[in-house]
């Protein structure tokens, strides 16, 4: 790109402008210096009330009866721009080549039918869980809802091993709202990551997730974080996944060649520019 510059006559003049000053700025610094004297030294303290008290006269005194200005040269010129760049036309679009687009646009549905699945395959391991290590269906479920009891902090196995209706309710609203919430997720993110979506969704996730709450759990939910087995937490996050990603995979062309060979931002429903040859793209989808 090239491009020149046509410059007009040049007129000088002078503009009346509030002439500078440093006040401000030992004000600011005494009052800094005053301040931190308070956790330091008095002597610190004092020095910044010797630049306070000029700063605040020095200032007044150029601002008032009035602002004192002062005449500043200036020049102004008319400048026309002009460009020799020559615009580019649009590529003429032929018939062995086409831009791509995402075909498959994401539907919420399949994220909640994705988070029904995973929600149900996740009580079967949290159930065998809870027959195993106190003899009880309803340890989890209860163990759950006293995330959200403050009350049921201090409560014993046995009583958590017991059936309670506010706990069941407590517990099932939970466990609903989290297993919708991660399927929205893994509808969400499956088809960005179509290669391997058995390994992402059934191992991968499951590690994050699992991570991330073993660290942040115990500020979280105390409870939970005291009495949890991460072991059998593990299962049922994979469990979970598994399910949640085997409804999500038959819902969405996930495991296409052609959708594999597009970039990332194309998979994640990205604007993009780029085109493809028709022959690499063109290949017959399989929704499996």
């Amino acid at each position: 790109m090239s491009s020149h510059d046509t410059h007009g006559p040049e007129h000088e003049g002078f503009v009346q402008l509030p002439t500078p000053t440093i006040w401000p700025f030992v004000l600011a610094l005494g009052i800094s210096l005053a301040v931190a004297g308070m956790v330091t030294h008095w002597v610190i303290t004092v020095l910044g009330v010797c630049m306070i008290l000029p700063a605040v006269v020095g200032w007044f005194f150029q601002i008032f009866p009035h602002e004192q200005h002062e005449a500043v040269a200036v020049s102004t010129e008319v400048v026309t721009i002009s460009s020799a760049r020559i615009a580019s036309a649009h590529p003429t679009i032929h018939e062995g080549r086409r831009e791509v687009e995402p075909l498959e646009s994401f539907s919420p549905m399949v994220g909640i039918k994705g988070g029904i699945a995973g929600g149900i395959a996740m009580t079967i391991p949290a159930t065998i869980f809870g027959l195993l290590q106190y003899h009880s269906i309803w340890y989890p479920i209860n163990l759950l809802a006293a995330g959200g009891f403050v009350s049921w902090a201090g409560k014993s196995d046995a009583f958590l091993a017991e059936f309670h209706p506010d706990g069941l309710a407590a517990g099932a609203a939970i466990h609903i709202f989290t297993s919708l919430l991660v399927g929205l997720l893994y509808g969400a993110m499956l088809p960005m990551f179509p290669k391997k979506p058995i390994l992402t969704c059934g191992f991968v996730a499951p590690f994050l997730w699992t991570g991330i709450l073993y660290t942040s759990l115990g500020v979280l939910s105390p409870i939970l974080d005291q009495r949890i087995h991460w072991g059998w937490f593990f299962l049922s996050q994979v469990a979970f996944g598994l399910a949640a990603g085997y409804v999500v995979n038959l819902q969405i062309k996930v495991r296409s060649e052609s959708f594999r060979s597009l970039p990332f931002a194309v998979r994640a429903g990205l604007h993009t520019d780029q085109s493809f040859d028709i022959e690499e793209i063109g290949k017959k989808e399989d929704p499996r």
